[in-house]
C-alpha cells in the first residue's frame, strides 16, 4: 500500500453514500451496539464493533438479502479476538497517554498524536478479524505493514473519519447514535479499496 493507494475522499464520500441510503438499519444497529456496549461496561464493545463492520461490508457490497438487525450479533463469532483487539488498543492508549503526559509542555500534544497514530495504523486489523477470522496479533500485524508504508494519508483519513463520526457526541453524547455509523462505512470502503471483495461477494 502506497500513498497513492489512499483515496481520502472518495472513500469518504463512498462511506457517506452508504451511510446515506441505510440510515434506518445503520442508527437502530448502532443504538443498539451503543446501550449494550454501556450495559456490559465495555466487555462487549469489540463484539460490537465486529458487527458494525459485519453489516458495513455487506451493505458496501450490496449483498442480498441486505443485513437486517440480527447480523450485528455475527461479530460475536468472532468474540475473543475482538475483545481482545479491543483490550490492547485500550491497554496501549491508556499507556501512551499516561506516560507521554509526564513530558513537560509538549506531553499532551504528543499524547493526542501517539493515540491517533496507533487508531491510523491498526485500523484494518478489526475487519481483518471479521473476515479474514484470524486472531489479534495477526490481525493487528497485517494491519501494521499495510498502513506502514502510507502511514501519513492513513493517519489523516482515520482522523477525519473520528471526527464526523464523533459529532454527536456534543449533543449529550446521543447524537454518537446517528453519526458514529459513518465511521463503519467509511472504513468498509477503505478496506473493500484496498483488499478486493471475497469470492461471494465479488460473485
Amino acid at each position: 500500500m502506497q500513498n497513492e493507494d489512499v483515496k481520502f475522499s472518495e472513500w469518504i464520500q463512498q462511506g457517506f453514500d452508504i451511510y446515506k441510503a441505510n440510515l434506518p438499519i445503520l442508527i437502530l444497529v448502532s443504538l443498539i451496539a451503543l446501550v449494550i456496549s454501556i450495559a456490559s461496561v465495555g466487555i462487549l464493545v469489540g463484539p460490537m464493533m465486529a458487527g458494525m463492520i459485519v453489516i458495513s461490508l455487506r451493505l458496501f457490497d450490496q449483498v442480498e438479502p441486505r443485513p437486517e438487525v440480527g447480523a450485528l450479533f455475527e461479530g460475536f463469532n468472532v468474540f475473543v479476538p475482538s475483545l481482545l483487539y479491543y483490550l490492547a488498543m485500550m491497554v496501549a492508549s491508556i499507556v501512551l497517554t499516561i506516560v507521554l503526559n509526564l513530558l513537560p509542555c509538549i506531553g499532551t500534544l504528543l499524547s493526542v498524536f501517539a493515540t491517533s497514530a496507533l487508531q491510523a495504523i491498526t485500523i484494518f486489523a478489526l475487519p481483518y478479524i471479521v473476515e479474514k477470522k484470524v486472531d489479534a496479533v495477526t490481525a493487528i500485524k497485517a494491519s501494521i505493514e499495510q498502513v506502514k508504508p502510507a502511514f501519513w494519508p492513513m493517519l489523516g483519513f482515520t482522523l477525519v473519519i473520528g471526527i464526523l463520526s464523533s459529532l454527536g457526541g456534543l449533543a449529550c453524547g446521543i447524537g454518537m447514535v446517528v453519526t458514529m455509523p459513518l465511521y463503519f462505512t467509511s472504513l468498509a470502503a477503505a478496506y473493500r479499496d484496498v483488499h478486493g471483495r471475497p469470492p461471494q461477494a465479488a460473485a
